[in-house]
């Protein structure tokens, strides 16, 4: 099930917001437990059981390093064995036809006969959830959290359905008061509503339009250089505007239930240099990988070599955690190789010194050079897109049916709003706190009439990020 799904908006979140607003206050993170894992499960029942095992497991072992007489030994070997558990439990289920694969190429580069590959379904989610998991025993073993106070509430945290299955990151610590007690005015109800509508217009009206574009594009055998930048340039915006849709669309759920999401993008395209770039762009799992991996290997207190070694770290890990493809290995490579070449210039870019929006038509460009790598279906097909950027490959005969296919009326002036809207400083997050006059909700119904008769009619698109 997704948010921009006629099951969901028409019967799911009626019945929920219907039964869980007549509960007494006791009684809702069950229900909102329950709920999330028909939500969840509502793909494949299996994963419900996965889902349900790492929740045990993480609040058993949560319980041990909260307890007042833990030992320093014991409490390290808990929190030893709970990363580790979750971390064999992600490595299996994502990485697993991987590394076999790998392992494969390499017995038959030498000569020797391929083992047999276990298919091995990814579960939806189990990035997500898996980290937010490693979060909450660390913090507690830090000391930054306590344990929570039961098993519903720790089942509330993890499989909350607005974040569980592609986020943002919710760390435990943030959230463990609204578990507790949180309020429910009619102020935080119509501010959930609303960007939960701007939410799914971005993803159906935008995310959406431009991913028809980028599919043409990149589904091309030889485009021309121009409508290979085109393409590349839709994917930007469809990447962006599907996940900070759905990140939207999560915040605003979770505060029609009394919960406060973090905001997870803050106007990506309008940063000036790569590094303002990742402080921008998923800040939920930017920060999450610097607190809980690159602090822990150093950071940059351990002198400039360890430092450019631990960014290529974070950053090359960072990728393969998005998917198991030598893909996303190159793209976590590319901006570890950009990130630390400007840590080198002391955190600025080579181009710093030009006026500031040449600067974020520069980090623009570059991120478009990366997000070939995410796109294209391998390593060989991003090299052969890139080089049809740069007009190092020849059109195709077929190229003047993809210009006809891709620049018609609609999809320009679409591919216009969504650069105007790229580079608004005010971010629907912010928005819609305050108070909306008639005149904005007039114009937020009308785009959530819109985005409901546009889902009517077009085929069902899951969110990107739902594959990580």
């Amino acid at each position: 099930m997704v948010f921009s799904s006629h099951v969901f908006i028409y019967y799911f979140l009626p019945l929920l917001l219907l039964v869980y607003y007549n509960l007494p206050y006791r009684g809702r993170n069950l229900f909102v437990v329950l709920m999330s894992y028909a939500f969840y499960g509502w793909c494949n029942p299996w994963f419900m059981v996965l889902l349900a095992s790492s929740t045990v497991l993480n609040y058993v072992c949560g319980r041990i390093l909260g307890a007042p007489n833990a030992g320093r030994s014991a409490r390290g070997a808990t929190l030893a064995v709970a990363i580790a558990l979750d971390l064999t439990l992600l490595g299996f289920f994502k990485y697993f036809m991987f590394f076999t694969g790998g392992l494969n190429s390499l017995v038959e580069a030498f000569g020797g006969r391929a083992l047999p590959v276990l298919r091995v379904v990814l579960p939806i989610g189990i990035s997500f959830y898996t980290f937010q998991a490693i979060s909450y025993v660390v913090d507690i073993y830090r000391g930054d959290a306590k344990p929570a106070r039961s098993l519903v509430d720790y089942a509330c945290f993890i499989a909350m359905f607005p974040h569980s299955i592609a986020g943002p990151i919710v760390r435990y610590h943030t959230i463990a008061e609204q578990l507790v007690g949180r309020e429910h005015t009619l102020q935080r109800f119509s501010s959930g509503a609303a960007i939960f509508i701007l939410g799914l217009a971005k993803k159906i009206l935008l995310a959406d339009a431009m991913g028809e574009i980028a599919d043409a594009a990149f589904g091309a055998a030889s485009p021309a250089a121009v409508d290979a930048w085109f393409g590349a340039a839709a994917y930007a915006f469809q990447i962006y505007f599907d996940f900070a849709g759905y990140s939207d669309m999560a915040v605003g759920l979770a505060r029609l239930l009394g919960f406060e999401l973090m905001k997870n993008f803050d106007a990506p395209y309008r940063a000036d240099s790569i590094t303002e770039f990742w402080r921008r762009w998923h800040v939920s799992l930017s920060t999450f990988l610097r607190d809980y991996l690159y602090i822990p290997l150093g950071g940059n207190r351990k002198g400039p070599l360890r430092t450019y070694v631990n960014l290529a770290v974070v950053m090359l890990l960072g990728g393969l955690w998005h998917g198991a493809k030598w893909n996303f290995v190159a793209w976590g490579g590319y901006h570890g190789l950009l990130l630390g070449y400007e840590r080198w210039r002391g955190k600025t870019s080579l181009y710093s010194r030009f006026p500031r929006m040449a600067r974020i038509a520069i980090t623009f460009v570059l991120t478009l050079f990366s997000w070939v790598f995410f796109r294209a279906e391998s390593l060989t097909a991003a090299g052969q897109y890139l080089a049809a950027m740069f007009g190092l490959r020849p059109a195709g005969s077929a190229s003047l049916l993809l210009a006809a296919e891709i620049y018609t009326p609609k999809n320009l002036v679409f591919a216009a709003i969504c650069g105007i809207l790229v580079l608004q400083p005010v971010q629907a997050f912010d928005w819609v706190r305050r108070p909306l006059g008639w005149l904005s909700a007039a114009a937020i119904l009308s785009l959530f009439a819109l985005a409901l008769a546009m889902m009517s009619t077009q085929a069902f698109t899951p969110f990107l990020y739902f594959q990580f």
